[in-house]
């Protein structure tokens, strides 16, 4: 394998915040348009119990729905609320006009099950693309009739970037995905698929992977190890998707002090791709961004139907 000359230039880095930042606003113009006819985008959110994180994720969610000009709900439920307490309040979501979004924050308390919740979401408002039939529409190729989990769907967008800035067209490219989630792994390879890339799902018990992740034109790292894919495993000028949010230890900024590092060994894999994802900064800004496009869409074709 040739390695990238001293000279070779920089990868391009993918600027998460700068693309989302152009999908909220073309979602914001979109909304717009729908409420000269009437409709208004609504979103409603769920958070059961008090966790930190989830608490700031559904306050992102909030904000940016507002930013669009949606109509934004969100409900805040104790820790306590017994499953069908929950499954109550989704029917109700169901059924109401006015919402055409509906998501409720994951990972919930041990007592719930995420998946008679999500399951319990009517397909068309589940904008998270989590439902066994958005999940199969995308399986079967029907991807004008799915939900894509926001996740995927971001990274899709960040990839169509990269070919641009690189003058490269996905056809016949081949594409690795390394990790088999429901989440991100299995829907960005059928999206990748969809796009006529050869599609290889890798995983963290693949042999030779590294050998695997070195045919990659398109590497996609979704497997939740910090830094597994190191640079050597990257092909010059492949275009380099890392979905990973690892926290690690940090102690050169002090006792106790932690940072984000991606599934890539983000320095030594800029130094060999063509176009790459930091973390924090990358994919991970997309994700909310891709909610909103979500909803917007199916606002859409509630208003078509």
């Amino acid at each position: 394998m040739t390695l990238p000359s001293k000279s070779s230039p920089p990868a391009f880095v993918l600027d998460g915040k700068a693309i989302a930042d152009e999908v909220l606003a073309r979602v914001a113009e979109g909304a717009r348009a729908l409420e000269t006819r009437g409709v208004k985008p609504g979103l409603a959110v769920a958070l059961v119990g008090d966790d930190p994180a989830s608490q700031a994720y559904v306050a992102s969610k909030g904000r940016a729905a507002i930013a669009c000009g949606f109509h934004s709900a969100q409900y805040t439920l104790p820790a306590e609320t017994t499953e069908a307490e929950l499954l109550a309040l989704i029917a109700k979501l169901n059924a109401e006009a006015t919402i055409h979004g509906v998501l409720v924050q994951l990972p919930l308390p041990a007592s719930l099950s995420p998946a008679r919740v999500v399951e319990a979401i009517a397909p068309e408002k589940d904008v998270d693309g989590l439902h066994p039939v958005n999940a199969g529409l995308i399986a079967t190729g029907a991807l004008a009739r799915a939900i894509v989990p926001c996740t995927p769907a971001g990274a899709m967008v960040m990839i169509d970037k990269a070919c641009a800035a690189l003058g490269r067209n996905l056809d016949g490219l081949e594409a690795v995905v390394v990790g088999r989630s429901n989440l991100v792994g299995k829907p960005i390879a059928q999206l990748l698929l969809a796009r006529n890339c050869t599609v290889t799902i890798a995983h963290s018990r693949t042999r030779e992977l590294p050998m695997v992740a070195r045919r990659a034109d398109v590497l996609v790292a979704a497997v939740g190890r910090p830094e597994m894919v190191r640079g050597d495993w990257i092909k010059p000028g492949a275009i380099v998707i890392d979905v990973g949010i690892n926290r690690i230890a940090a102690p050169e900024k002090g006792e106790g002090k932690t940072r984000l590092v991606g599934d890539v060994a983000y320095a030594e894999a800029a130094a060999r791709a063509g176009a790459i994802t930091p973390v924090p900064g990358g994919v991970g800004r997309m994700t909310v961004a891709m909610l909103m496009a979500n909803t917007l869409a199916a606002a859409e074709r509630k208003a078509r139907a």
